[in-house]
């Protein structure tokens, strides 16, 4: 097994690295093969495995925690820990690899077509996946302004000199809701200025860019970060990359979610509830959907090549839709009734 998984991702990085497949793809196809690998047993045989042995292996990984939180809640009822979605993600995953050890003649049958597990969405999206409410995300932002107005004097340590950064990381996640492979691979040159707008070019899904304006706020705190913090972190390792570890190398994905944390800590407690990277797209997607910003706009704001797509970025805010009623289109402002 771990033979034949360490083959595959050769494989897959040499078609990343011929462009015939995204980056970003190729690391979740590897990183997927490599934890099947440890759920079936390293040293199992992949010819041996049958459909009961998948279906044991991918009920495993919904039971298995969800790594990118630091703490996190037992699921109540002993229920599945990955969401539906990261479910369907590791299937599909598990399935291009025994497609490709038919070819490569490693299996004689491919076990997935006698696979009987199937993810089911149920109990709608966890807490800190949801779309954060106004007042939530006001103390989230502002704190992370916060961060970015303190003085050089309070970063005493090397190591923790990253007060700009994480504002900067938060600030960008709320505000445009990037991906946050997109975030971590954005370099310096993708920031550039038309007509006295600051944009960024955010290189998406399938080879797609996209030119997002930045908000006056958020542009504030760029350039701060690109005077002061990320030369402070600046090792001469990553002189292209916009967003650094205290070592000076790229930031990794899963570093953001501590940024987060790390952020939330300084919301006061009112306003504070866990949140994800995906969890603050959710709240951009559902803030300027509820602000009634034209669809597509918000659509060429996520990335997405199609509407339908934004369905599931789009979470209820409580008492949106009294206010859509208070202010008819047909009707005109029916506020105070009379």
């Amino acid at each position: 097994m771990a033979e034949c998984v360490d083959r595959y991702g050769e494989m897959v990085r040499a078609k990343a690295a011929t462009g015939a497949l995204a980056p970003a793809s190729a690391e979740v196809y590897v990183r997927d093969a490599a934890t099947f690998a440890a759920l079936a047993g390293a040293e199992r045989v992949l010819d041996d495995l049958t459909g009961e042995d998948v279906d044991e292996v991918l009920l495993r990984f919904a039971r298995k925690p969800d790594e990118r939180r630091r703490v996190r809640a037992v699921e109540p009822g002993g229920g599945p820990s990955q969401s539906a979605a990261s479910q369907a993600r590791f299937r599909r995953s598990v399935s291009a690899l025994f497609r490709y050890a038919v070819v490569a003649g490693w299996v004689q049958l491919n076990p997935m077509d006698a696979v009987t597990v199937r993810p089911k969405q149920r109990g709608g999206l966890r807490a800190e996946r949801r779309a954060l409410t106004v007042e939530q995300a006001e103390g989230l932002l502002g704190a992370a302004r916060g961060l970015a107005e303190e003085p050089a004097a309070a970063r005493r340590r090397r190591d923790q000199r990253t007060e700009l950064r994480d504002g900067l990381i938060v600030l960008l996640l709320a505000a445009v809701g990037p991906r946050v492979s997109e975030l971590t691979a954005a370099n310096i040159e993708d920031f550039f200025v038309n007509g006295g707008t600051r944009y960024w070019r955010i290189f998406g899904k399938g080879g797609r860019t996209r030119d997002v304006p930045l908000p006056r706020p958020v542009v504030e705190v760029l350039d701060a970060y690109l005077a002061d913090g990320r030369r402070l972190l600046d090792r001469g390792r990553e002189p292209k990359a916009l967003l650094l570890s205290w070592r000076g190398r790229r930031l990794a994905r899963g570093d953001v979610q501590g940024v987060i944390d790390r952020v939330l800590e300084r919301v006061e407690p009112g306003r504070r509830r866990s949140v994800t990277p995906h969890g603050l797209r959710h709240t951009t997607a559902t803030h300027l959907l509820a602000a009634a910003t034209d669809m597509d706009a918000v659509r060429r704001v996520l990335g997405h090549a199609d509407l339908s797509t934004l369905g599931r970025y789009r979470d209820e805010l409580p008492g949106e839709l009294e206010a859509a009623m208070r202010v008819h289109p047909l009707l005109g402002s029916v506020e105070g009734g009379g």
